[in-house]
C-alpha cells in the first residue's frame, strides 16, 4: 500500500474544501430558494442552518476523516466494522453524481464557446432542447449528441489528468489555480451586473426581507436543505479530503472557512443574479418575479436571454459566465471523483493511478447515457432522486449512527478540540444531538411522503409530471442501487493490510 497523500499547505486543502462546496448549485440553486423563501429574512434560518448543521457536520467529517486516516469507507470500519456499508453508500452516492454532474459542464463548455458568436440566437430555448441537447421523449435515450459527447472527453480528461497527480501535485495544484480564477472572474461579472439598468430592481427583489416566512416550518426546511446540499456533506467527500490532513490540523477553524467562504459566493451569486435578473425584468417591462428561474432554466436559457440584452461586450460576458461554471464545476468534480478512487485503493490496496483509471473510467463510461438525445431526463430524474433518497437520507443516517447509535460526539469533540484554536462548546453536541436529526428526520419525512403518495401539483403526481416507470427505472433503482452496491461493496474482503491490523486491533481490546 502506498503510503497515504497529504496536503502540502493548509491553504491547499482549505481551496479544496471549499472548492468542492462551491458548485453549480451555488450559483443557479441558491438565489432562488432565497428569494422564494422570504428575500432578506431567508438570511436569518440560513446563518442559524449553518451554524447548528452545516459546520457542525463538517467538523464531525473533518475529525473523523482526520481521527482515522481513510476513506469514508475505511473511516467507518475503523469505527465499527458493521458500519462499513455507510461508507460504501456515500461512495456510491458520489459515484452516481459525478456521472452527470459532469455532463453539465460540458453543457457550460459547450456554452462558453457559443458565447463566442452568440449562437444560441433569440430563441434560447429552442436552441437548448432543439438544437443543442436534441431531446427525445423521456425514458428514450435516442442517440449521442456530438455537441455533448465532445466536451465530455475532454472534461473527464482534464479531472482523471490531475485526480491521477494525486492529492498535492494534482488537486491541491488545481484548486490553487481554478478557486482564485473563480473569484476574480465572478467579481467581474459582478461588478458589471449591479452597474446595468434595472440592477437596483433586482437587487431590492434579492434583499427585501419578508419577515413573516420566518414563522414558516417549510422556510426553515428549504434553509436547512440548502446549507446540506451546498457544503459536500454526507457522501464522502469532506471525510476523504480531511483523511489527507496532517497530524497538527486546525480541525475547527478549517471548517468554519470553509462554511463561510461557501456561504459568502452563495451571496455573491445571489447579488449577480439578481443583478442580471433586474436589467432582464427592466428590458421587458415586467416585475422581477416573472423573470426569475432556476437551476438548468437559469443557466442555459434564461442568462443566455439577458446576454444577448447586454449594451456591449456580449461575448465576453457570456464567455466569462459559462467558464464560472466550468471552472465551479471542475472544482466540485474532482472532490466528488476522488472519494470513489480513494475507496477502491483502500479496499484494494491497489495504487492510486490504477483506481483512477478503474474508478474513473467506469464513471466517465456511466456519463455517456447522459450524453445522448434523452440524457437530460435521466439526468433530471437522477440527480433529484439520488441527491433527495442518496445525499439527504445519508445525512440523517451518518448522523444518528454516530450521535444516537456509536455515541461518538464527545470523541470527535475531544479529538477536534485537542488540535483547534476555537474550543466546541455545548452547541456543538446539541448540534448533532438533537437540532439536525430533527429538521433532517422531518425532511426525509416529508420528502417520502411527496414522492411515494405522489403530491406533486403535476399531471401524474410525480416528480416533473415524469410517469410511473420512468420515475421507478430513473429515480427510485438508481437511489437504490447505491446502497445494494454499497452493502456487497463492504461484504468483500478488505486486502489493505492498514484496515485488518486496525480491526484485529479492536478485537482484541
Amino acid at each position: 500500500m502506498e503510503t497515504r497523500s497529504q496536503w502540502g499547505t493548509r491553504a491547499g486543502f482549505i481551496m479544496a474544501a471549499i472548492g468542492s462546496a462551491v458548485g453549480l448549485g451555488n450559483i443557479w440553486r441558491f438565489p432562488a430558494e432565497a428569494y422564494g423563501n422570504g428575500g432578506g429574512a431567508f438570511f436569518i434560518p440560513y446563518l442559524f442552518a449553518l451554524l447548528t448543521a452545516g459546520i457542525p457536520i463538517l467538523i464531525m467529517e473533518f475529525t473523523m476523516g482526520h481521527k482515522y486516516r481513510g476513506s469514508a469507507p475505511l473511516t467507518f470500519r475503523k469505527m465499527n466494522k458493521k458500519t462499513e456499508f455507510i461508507g460504501w453508500w456515500a461512495v456510491l452516492v458520489a459515484f452516481v453524481i459525478s456521472t452527470y454532474y459532469s455532463v453539465i459542464i460540458a453543457w457550460a463548455i459547450s456554452y462558453a464557446y457559443f458565447s463566442i458568436n452568440l449562437s444560441w440566437g433569440t430563441d434560447t430555448e429552442g436552441f437548448l432542447f432543439n438544437d443543442y441537447l436534441k431531446t427525445v421523449d423521456p425514458g428514450q435515450m435516442g442517440n449521442l449528441v456530438p455537441g455533448v459527447f465532445i466536451p465530455l472527453i475532454l472534461v473527464w480528461i482534464v479531472v482523471l489528468f490531475i485526480l491521477f497527480r494525486g492529492v498535492k501535485k494534482g488537486i491541491e495544484i488545481a484548486n490553487r489555480i481554478f478557486i482564485p480564477t473563480l473569484a476574480i472572474i465572478f467579481l467581474i461579472i459582478v461588478i458589471r451586473a449591479v452597474t446595468l439598468d434595472g440592477a437596483l430592481q433586482g437587487l431590492q427583489a434579492f434583499f427585501e426581507p419578508d419577515f413573516t416566512s420566518i414563522f414558516s416550518g417549510e422556510v426553515w426546511v428549504a434553509a436547512y436543505g440548502q446549507i446540506f446540499f451546498s457544503l459536500s456533506i454526507a457522501f464522502a467527500i469532506m471525510i476523504t479530503y480531511s483523511s489527507y490532513l496532517p497530524n497538527k490540523s486546525d480541525i475547527t477553524n478549517n471548517a468554519f472557512i470553509t462554511g463561510f467562504g461557501n456561504s459568502s459566493f452563495e451571496l455573491l451569486a445571489g447579488i449577480g443574479v439578481f443583478s442580471v435578473l433586474g436589467f432582464m425584468a427592466s428590458q421587458s417591462g415586467v416585475a422581477v418575479d416573472e423573470v426569475v428561474s432556476s437551476g438548468v432554466g437559469l443557466a442555459f436559457v434564461v442568462f443566455p436571454a439577458i446576454i444577448n440584452e447586454f449594451p456591449g461586450l456580449n461575448g465576453l460576458f457570456g464567455f466569462l459566465f459559462f467558464a464560472s461554471l466550468v471552472l465551479a464545476g471542475l472544482t466540485s468534480l474532482m472532490s466528488i471523483s476522488e472519494t470513489y478512487i480513494a475507496g477502491i485503493s483502500d479496499k484494494f490496496n491497489i495504487s492510486r493511478g490504477k483506481a483512477v483509471l478503474f474508478g474513473g473510467g467506469i464513471a466517465a463510461f456511466i456519463s455517456l447515457v447522459y450524453a445522448t438525445q434523452g440524457g437530460l431526463f435521466f439526468l433530471d430524474t437522477a440527480d433529484y432522486f439520488i441527491n433527495q433518497f442518496g445525499v439527504a437520507m445519508l445525512g440523517l443516517v451518518e448522523v444518528v449512527l454516530i450521535a444516537w447509535i456509536l455515541r461518538q460526539v464527545k470523541n470527535l469533540k475531544n479529538h477536534a478540540d485537542e488540535l483547534s484554536d476555537i474550543k466546541l462548546g455545548w452547541w456543538f453536541p446539541v448540534s448533532l444531538n438533537v437540532i439536525t436529526p430533527i429538521v433532517l428526520g422531518y425532511m426525509m419525512f416529508d420528502l417520502l411522503r411527496l414522492n411515494i403518495l405522489k403530491l406533486f401539483d403535476t399531471q401524474t403526481g410525480n416528480y416533473e409530471g415524469y410517469s410511473d416507470t420512468f420515475i421507478l427505472f430513473g429515480g427510485w433503482s438508481v437511489a437504490a442501487v447505491a446502497l445494494i452496491i454499497g452493502v456487497f461493496m463492504a461484504a468483500t474482503k478488505w486486502r489493505s493490510k492498514e484496515a485488518k491490523g486496525y480491526s484485529d486491533q479492536r478485537e482484541a481490546k
